[in-house]
């Protein structure tokens, strides 16, 4: 990986999961993390876990879907470390899963709100902080396997992100010119909270079957390999890469 020591990055929905592991990831390169959730206590414990590993680390409470909240834990991330290099917008939540002729109209909006919007406010104030710092900057949204495919009863979660890739080439195109690349990571199935909430909806037999013919890998991904390729993405190495949509499901989109 190239040199990254002192760099600053700021993950949202870093409170568990692909959050918390991208913090781990990236302070493991040199990086000051700052953690925003909405879970200030679990936030607060990796703070204190990234620190006593010998890292830097600082946390802020935030709901991405509230535009002051958006732009404190940027400022946040500036009144601390006087910079920065590199943003993940992972806060997300999955929704109630329903018939269209069912879903209630509030939880549409809520999803989207926190999804879509979330990233959409998120990025505003993370590329108004990297114009202004002037040194450019990489942000990584993360997707899902549903940014491209549907599924019964996911009319919310898979709306939400779909409206991501679009949202992110659009500011892909609009930053690069600027130095400010703008990516969007699509995990598969990943052993998360989030998705271990869905196999209790789904039932792990009928779980486990999905996993089996749809995945090439035949299992799920460690939060850790998703980590992995986000800090890539932010990284040098991956300096001409912008605008993009990478899969990294184990082959799932591919199965037919």
């Amino acid at each position: 990986m190239s040199d990254m020591t002192n760099r600053v990055a700021l993950i949202t929905g870093a409170s568990s999961g692909i959050g918390s592991s991208t913090a781990r990831a990236f302070a493991s390169e040199g990086v000051r993390v700052v953690l925003a959730a909405r879970r200030e206590d679990l936030l607060a414990k990796l703070a204190a876990e990234i620190t006593e590993a010998g890292g830097d680390a600082t946390h802020v409470r935030a709901d991405v879907a509230v535009a002051t909240d958006a732009e404190r834990m940027v400022a946040h991330a500036i009144e601390t470390y006087g910079r920065l290099d590199f943003a993940v917008n992972n806060a997300g939540v999955e929704g109630a899963f329903a018939p269209i002729v069912d879903m209630p109209e509030e939880e549409f909006d809520r999803v989207l709100a926190i999804n879509l919007k979330g990233t959409f406010l998120a990025m505003k104030y993370e590329a108004r902080a990297m114009l202004e710092g002037g040194h450019g900057g990489a942000i990584v949204n993360v997707g899902s396997v549903n940014s491209f495919l549907g599924f019964a009863g996911g009319a919310a979660y898979a709306t939400s992100k779909h409206g991501q890739v679009a949202l992110t080439s659009s500011v892909s195109a609009e930053l690069a010119p600027q130095g400010i690349r703008v990516n969007l990571v699509c995990p598969g199935v990943t052993d998360t909270p989030m998705h271990r909430r869905v196999r209790g909806v789904i039932g792990d037999d009928a779980f486990d079957g999905m996993i089996e013919r749809r995945v090439h890998q035949q299992r799920a991904a460690h939060p850790d390999e998703i980590a992995a390729t986000i800090v890539f993405l932010c990284s040098d190495r991956a300096s001409y890469v912008t605008g993009s949509t990478l899969l990294a499901d184990g082959g799932m989109t591919l199965t037919v």
